[in-house]
């Protein structure tokens, strides 16, 4: 009675065999398409508009059409339940299907949404540039050290010293703390170092210094690699030279984010950004949105998906937005999984219960597994509540914690 369609990553280009199983698993029909093309690449999008279109957003909602008809024709009722759920891309694809095809679910799951391409690999395009193009580039041994500092300083601050920054937002931390001085030679930055890493936080800003976008929150650094090797994130990269600019051969390094990334609003904005924030269509279906993102994401800011939270609320009122989505920020995991955090946990559950039960999650618990064992459970709170220690009782325990 119940059908779940998952996402894809990247550029999409495989069916997701792995997600698929899980699915069947936990005893759901189950559907997944390579959006039309094979191949983790843009290549395909070349000489093939009607290609990148399937990508953007076609290719998900006929998936949806023909796993439908499948179900109905071949179990003995229709499936009277039908959710989404997808990460990264597959977050990108979650939103693109609520704003685009409101009916076609009853719940949605978005995880670390790539939502606004435009945006979000202008940004990591920015990243890239701002530091390639400085004096002495930030590397792995930079990012280390910018890592310990900004868990020496904020890790405590929740009351929990767990090596999990729990709210970077209360962080405070400045990379100039880090120059060397003193005498201090190692495991530290110098000062054009400090300033590379404050533009990585900050994101790109206008030419009057307004932002255009979140930058990556403290405690993501030690991914940092994913943004600011000798080029950008290959994603990033083709976006911008295939899609926006139509050239292989783009360097990377004279990326103006005040003037690309308003270029690549007028040039692809319309096809692949999926940021509008107003679901009411989706809302009135019956659906149900759950947002999540890790605060350690080094790929895609984790604040922008806080801001798109944001602005579905304003776009709802806040009443109708808090009964009908939720997010839920990860304290200390990457992209989709991994980092320091309880990274572990079922979304789809939550979503299934709430569209059945008509009660909206608080809580979902959460798990961090090493070598197959379960260290440490966490409560992940419906945001902007967090997890609050109780001050008795394991700290490596979610009874001992409260969502406030």
């Amino acid at each position: 009675g119940r059908l779940l369609a998952v996402g894809n990553g990247a550029w999409a280009g495989v069916l997701s065999y792995g997600a698929l199983a899980d699915t069947v698993a936990a005893g759901y029909a189950a559907v997944s398409t390579n959006t039309g093309h094979v191949g983790n690449n843009v290549d395909f999008s070349v000489g093939h508009p009607e290609k990148l279109v399937d990508f953007a957003y076609r290719a998900v909602h006929e998936m949806t059409l023909a796993a439908k008809a499948a179900v109905e024709a071949n179990y003995t009722r229709r499936a009277d339940k039908a959710y989404f759920s997808g990460c990264s891309t597959g977050g990108r694809q979650a939103l693109a299907e609520a704003q685009r095809y409101p009916n076609d679910f009853d719940g949605i799951i978005a995880g670390a949404p790539a939502y606004y391409p435009t945006h979000i690999q202008g940004t990591q395009v920015y990243t890239a540039a701002v530091n390639a193009n400085s004096a002495m580039p930030l590397g792995q041994p930079e990012f280390d050290v910018l890592n310990d500092g900004v868990v020496a300083m904020c890790d405590a601050k929740d009351g929990v010293k767990d090596g999990v920054i729990e709210n970077p937002r209360a962080c405070g931390f400045d990379p100039a703390s880090l120059v060397c001085g003193s005498g201090k030679t190692s495991a530290c930055l110098t000062a054009g170092q400090a300033e590379v890493a404050k533009l990585t936080y900050r994101g790109p800003a206008d030419k009057n210094g307004r932002p255009i976008f979140p930058g990556v929150s403290p405690g993501s650094e030690r991914g940092w690699r994913t943004l600011s090797a000798d080029k950008p994130l290959s994603l990033a990269f083709d976006t911008y030279a295939q899609l926006v600019f139509n050239d292989p051969h783009w360097d990377f390094r004279t990326f103006d984010a005040a003037r690309d990334i308003p270029t690549g609003v007028t040039r692809i904005g319309k096809l692949m950004d999926s940021a509008d924030p107003d679901l009411s269509a989706f809302i009135a279906h019956g659906g149900k949105l759950i947002l999540y993102h890790g605060w350690g994401d080094p790929g895609i800011p984790a604040e922008g998906t806080v801001r798109y939270y944001g602005e579905v609320r304003k776009a709802l009122g806040e009443k109708t937005a808090d009964a009908n989505v939720r997010l839920f920020m990860v304290p200390g995991m990457g992209h989709c999984r991994g980092g320091t955090g309880t990274d572990t946990f079922d979304a789809v559950a939550a979503l299934d219960g709430w569209v059945r039960n008509a009660k909206a999650p608080e809580r979902i618990e959460a798990s961090r597994v090493e070598s197959g064992k379960t260290v440490r459970t966490r409560p992940l709170c419906a945001f902007p509540k967090q997890a609050t220690y109780r001050g008795t009782g394991s700290t490596d325990e979610t009874a001992s914690f409260d969502c406030k």
